[in-house]
């Protein structure tokens, strides 16, 4: 889409300068980060955890579901949950960009 001429492109270094827009990149580092390295623990987890402790995995818990099983339904709830929480967090980084859009606009 081409812009008219009263639309310019936005100056990048401005907006970059902002401290709104710093926070906005520490909000989503702070985020991200974390709930990467735990989903990517926790789902190595499984493997590893049934290679190097097979007999804790086996372990029944109800009839014939053993602690393997539970640990793998369990992954599903993990990553619904966390998905939960990133659509939370996506509506304040939602926010804190439009705030900075507004400023910008000004």
């Amino acid at each position: 889409m081409a812009l008219s001429s009263s639309e310019r492109p936005p100056d990048w270094k401005q907006i970059e300068a902002l401290p709104a827009f710093r926070n906005l990149l520490a909000a989503k580092r702070r985020f991200i980060l974390p709930a990467t390295v735990f989903f990517v623990v926790y789902y190595f987890a499984l493997p590893v955890l049934v290679g190097y402790a097979p007999a804790f995995m086996a372990r029944k818990i109800a009839g014939p579901v053993n602690l393997a099983y539970l640990f793998a339904l369990s992954q599903f709830f993990m990553a619904w949950i966390l998905a939960a929480l990133y659509l939370r967090a996506a509506g304040r980084f939602d926010q804190m960009a439009n705030d900075i859009k507004h400023t910008i606009e000004r």
